[in-house]
């Protein structure tokens, strides 16, 4: 019997084809494992940020108070300034009548 060269490369072909179908399930599997890790990752820094919205309100009620209270406080000096100059320029209209 006579193996043709057909029957040889159909069985190469199978072979290599397995090999291919193996490293394929192989890399799949990886790719989950990799996957779960990065999902626990994403949990735990999720749960790890809500701990911190805590924090970051209590900074924005803070910086809020505090831009409050300085514009208060320029409002307050740029209308005495205000109110100074025009007085000047009021006695400087009066001495000129």
């Amino acid at each position: 019997m006579m193996i043709s060269l057909v029957d040889v490369l159909s069985v190469f072909f199978y072979i290599l084809l397995i090999v291919l179908v193996v490293a394929l399930i192989i890399l799949v599997i990886n790719a989950i494992k990799t996957l779960d890790k990065v999902d626990k990752l994403v949990d735990d820094i999720s749960q790890k940020s809500n701990k911190l919205n805590g924090l970051f309100c209590i900074i924005d009620n803070t910086t809020d108070a505090v831009v409050g209270f300085s514009d208060t406080i320029i409002n307050f000096l740029s209308n005495a300034i205000g109110k100074l100059f025009n007085r000047k320029k009021e006695s400087e209209n009066e001495e000129k009548n």
